[in-house]
């Protein structure tokens, strides 16, 4: 636990949200959206508060991040999920602050009573899934959220008195997909009281072209109108201002076994074997079990030739956490073993093998939201800068050489040469206190510290 210093940028944007109740923080990923979150909690005091987010982030991030720090360390992020009489329970000793994941919304909204609504400030994570608010194919979960949102549009006291939304894409996907999060801000204030409204006032339908649908096009000068219109309630935060653009924004996403997966682990690290559902897995000597550990930790282990077993899906379940936060980037998806691929690939339809038939061309076009690439076939000569900035390992390379190529394919040098001026962002996925963490730390902090030395002494050699 250390003392929480805040960056430069984070404090002002505390001190918006103590003035302004109800609006949005749009900032890059990794800039510390939920521990600006506690510290706007500490200095309001806030009470009552039901803080809305993906499931991995409510259980791994929110109910975690205060103990990272002294002065938040009281502020007892409860999440509400697990089974239905666990979270009735909860919700009967009401604790300050809630976390709950988004399928829970629908159970939320039809178990607590309309007029006992408790909730007098709501931070929505990832507010771009509230999009759909109001649409012809609008989430039930977003629409039951909304009966408490506000008493009416009327109203002069919203029934949640506070409501923030985070997210560090509001618009990847369009101008006209900010009209759901904006209206839980403030009614329809800003950007018009029905989505159809908002669509009549600023945008055009382009014309119809063979086999395709119309697309929704902004009017001239919309783009400047909705920015002037959601600047008051809006802080606006952006990585390029605080950081160096020649530095990669790293982070690491951190995942726990679950009991039986640990079990299963700790078997293995001590007495070379452990039995799956599949059957016997065993390790001839203490190479081979370092192996055999990594895969435990990376979600599924071999137990014969070309034949897995899944013991665990927390680092897709990460990745998808991934995906979700980073909405409307492609991402580069570095893999270790064939099972990460196989199982990736089942869970996210459109990803794309980087050896598939005109892969490259097609992200270097952006038309592949995942790119799966083997650091062994994939790490060398490839420009990938054109498709996008943002790198996942998906589980951790203990190859120096191969860690820092596979970077370099869409790194800061690279996206400098080819004229973006854009961060590159690195996603590190790690199982904590397994083999994860003895290849992980050493590569972060050799890759500076080995390789600028190095190249420091052969400039002064060669001069």
């Amino acid at each position: 636990m250390r003392d929480y210093a805040p960056r430069p940028y984070q404090t002002p944007a505390r001190d918006f949200f103590a003035a302004v109740p109800r609006g949005n923080l749009f900032a890059d990923p990794g800039l510390g959206k939920t521990v600006i979150m506690l510290s706007v909690i500490e200095a309001l005091q806030l009470e009552d508060v039901l803080i809305v987010a993906p499931w991995l982030a409510v259980r791994e991030v929110w109910a975690k991040e205060p103990q990272k720090w002294a002065q938040f360390a009281h502020l007892n992020v409860v999440p509400i999920i697990g089974e239905p009489s666990t979270r009735e329970q909860l919700l009967r000793f009401l604790p300050r602050i809630c976390a709950v994941n988004y399928e829970q919304l629908i159970w939320l909204y039809r178990t607590i009573p309309e007029d006992q609504w408790p909730f007098r400030c709501v931070i929505f994570d990832e507010s771009t899934r509230l999009a759909g608010y109001r649409l012809r194919k609008a989430t039930r979960r977003s629409n039951s959220l909304a009966q408490h949102a506000f008493l009416s549009l009327d109203s002069p006291r919203p029934a949640v008195e506070r409501w923030i939304n985070l997210s560090g894409t509001p618009n990847a996907n369009g101008y006209d997909k900010l009209w759901g999060p904006q209206w839980f801000v403030d009614g329809g204030h800003a950007l018009g009281r029905s989505y159809e409204a908002m669509i009549s006032r600023w945008f055009y339908a382009s014309a119809v072209q063979k086999g395709l649908y119309r697309q929704k096009k902004l009017l001239p000068g919309a783009e400047a109108e909705i920015i002037a219109r959601m600047r008051p309630t809006t802080h606006t935060i952006r990585a390029k201002d605080y950081f160096d653009i020649k530095d990669p924004i790293e982070r690491t996403l951190e995942i726990e076994l679950p009991a039986t997966a640990r079990a299963q682990y700790n078997s293995m690290q001590r007495k070379f074997y452990a039995e799956i559902e599949e059957g016997k897995v065993s390790a001839v000597n203490c190479g081979v079990k370092s192996g055999k550990l990594r895969q435990f930790a990376s979600g599924a282990v071999y137990y014969e030739e070309n034949r897995y077993g899944v013991v665990h899906d927390e680092r897709l379940a990460a990745l998808e956490s991934i995906v979700e936060e980073r909405s409307g980037y492609n991402l580069f998806v570095v893999y270790q073993f064939l099972h990460e691929l196989d199982m990736i690939k089942k869970r996210f339809k459109r990803a794309v093998e980087i050896h598939a038939p005109d892969a490259i061309a097609m992200w270097n076009r952006g038309e592949i939201p995942l790119l799966l690439a083997h650091p062994k076939s994939a790490g060398h000569a490839i420009d990938l800068q054109h498709g996008g900035h943002v790198i996942v390992y998906y589980s951790p390379i203990s190859d120096q050489e191969l860690y820092q190529q596979m970077l370099d394919r869409l790194g800061p040098v690279r996206q400098l040469q080819a004229g973006y001026d854009r961060p590159v962002y690195i996603d590190h996925i790690v199982a904590r206190n397994t083999v994860d963490d003895r290849v992980t730390t050493p590569m972060r902090v050799q890759r500076k510290s080995l390789m600028e030395a190095f190249l420091d002494d052969m400039a002064q050699e060669g001069a």
